[in-house]
């Protein structure tokens, strides 16, 4: 069954593939530039922690937003949901990822949810630590948890960490703007090193597919069962991925492929669903950094809709 299953995924992979030339990488991030734009690969996570997989999974990428999903986990596990949706709300929006608009439109001046950049900041900025070394560490400490690592296995791409950091002015904006109407706190370059740093873990398929079993199995390692996070902030996290996850292109993704996902500029899409073919509980990890208009993997996007039409249960 395995291996009829890979070959049916190999050849969607395939299918899908010819679709990269259509998007782009994601060039304003001048490291992100350098990545070929061809790249496509999947892996399923399955109930056991077992994988299927096919393409060009194999190849690191860097988390970039997928890593809004995680932080949120973190900061809910940290600090409770009065005190994290006190600092950003939970409601969709059609704007841009990195729009400013609605920050100045409502009052409180607090981002309407955690998915956006002006929210992924604030998240951002109450993970625990004094320095930014030790927040990005702290981090890194749960990425490993999930991931069932050392810690040190957990690294960042300095280059492309960098990289953001140096041309990322308007994220610097959205911080002293929510700094100045008191969201935020603590040094804005400090929480904008934190979050370039987060942004730029390293993973690849398999990584992201685990995190996605893990959501899909509420929060519990498919191998051990422990729980790795509490079933009320998977609940929380998956709902916001569903109607948030997709950048203003989330709407289309609910309608196309109608499971709670996360993209991320680097050609990531972390997805969690059930499977037909006498399975359940899968996690989905998919990279193809060629993007459409809207910062999603274009064919990572179609290769995630051609998977649920034909052998996944919404």
């Amino acid at each position: 069954m395995m291996n009829v299953l890979e070959q049916q995924l190999a050849h969607l992979v395939d299918e899908c593939r010819p679709y990269t030339a259509q998007g782009k990488v994601a060039d304003y991030i001048p490291e992100l530039a350098h990545v070929k734009d061809d790249l496509l690969g999947v892996a399923i996570c399955l109930p056991d922690g077992s994988y299927i997989h096919a393409g060009d999974v194999h190849h690191k990428f860097t988390i970039q937003s997928v890593s809004k999903a995680l932080t949120l986990c973190y900061v809910l596990m940290e600090f409770g949901e009065d005190y994290v949706f006190s600092k950003v709300g939970m409601e969709p929006t059609g704007d841009a990822f990195n729009s400013i608009a609605k920050l100045e439109e409502t009052v409180p001046s607090k981002p309407l949810n955690p998915m956006i950049n002006a929210g992924a900041l604030a998240v951002t900025s109450m993970i625990l630590g004094d320095t930014a070394e030790l927040k990005i560490y702290q981090f890194r400490q749960f990425m490993a948890t999930l991931l069932n690592v050392p810690v040190e296995e957990v690294r960042y791409n300095e280059k492309v960490a960098r990289s953001e950091y140096e041309t990322t002015d308007l994220n610097r904006a959205l911080l002293y703007f929510m700094r100045h109407h008191g969201i935020v706190e603590g040094d804005v370059d400090e929480i904008i090193d934190v979050y370039t740093k987060q942004c730029a873990i390293e993973i690849d398929c398999f990584d992201l597919a685990r995190i996605g079993r893990i959501l899909s199995g509420n929060g519990e390692d498919p191998v051990t069962g422990e729980e790795l996070i509490p079933r009320r902030v998977v609940r929380i996290v998956k709902a916001i991925m569903t109607t948030c996850g997709m950048y203003d292109a989330s709407g289309e993704f609910a309608v196309r492929v109608g499971l709670p996902g996360k993209s991320g500029v680097s050609g990531a899409i972390l997805a969690t669903g059930k499977h037909e073919l006498g399975l359940s509980d899968v996690g989905f990890g998919i990279f193809g950094p060629a993007l459409d208009s809207k910062g999603n993997s274009i064919a990572g996007m179609k290769l995630l809709e051609l998977l649920v039409e034909r052998y996944t249960s919404r």
